[in-house]
């Protein structure tokens, strides 16, 4: 997996289905896109308890790892460090102050899930992992 060496691995929790964890991945898609594949990936997650052998060899390679949660319960961070590796930890309920709200009480209508997400929060959940991936 040479081609994985120095990439900043991201592990995003999508959260279930709350505007967390729609902002979670969302804006951690637009980040990598505009840092570019070069730089970041996208980890499964699922596979990191299972250790899947692609995913442990692109971890093991990786210049750093990056977590993203969307609340407190961090479970994307948890998961990680429970396979043995340090995360750079970003949370966005405490990193850029979202309220996480269930989507379940306001489903009827079928809205499209990102109507529950507020762009200004998607933008700066983006430039928080943005600067995750970046710095040194």
């Amino acid at each position: 997996m040479e081609e994985e060496n120095g990439k900043v691995c991201i592990y995003a929790c999508f959260g279930g289905f709350s505007n967390t964890g729609i902002a979670t991945a969302i804006a951690s898609m637009e980040a990598i896109k505009e840092v570019g594949l070069n730089k970041a990936c996208i980890g499964c997650l699922a596979a990191i308890p299972h250790d899947v052998k692609s995913v442990r060899e692109k971890n093991d390679n990786a210049e750093k790892i990056v977590t993203i949660d969307g609340c407190q319960m961090e479970c994307a961070k948890k998961i990680v460090e429970q396979a043995g590796y340090k995360v750079k930890s970003i949370v966005l309920a405490r990193d850029i102050g979202m309220k996480k709200k269930s989507l379940y009480e306001g489903i009827e209508g079928f809205r499209n899930l990102t109507d529950h997400v507020d762009e200004e929060d998607i933008q700066k959940a983006k430039e928080v992992i943005m600067r995750a991936i970046l710095e040194e």
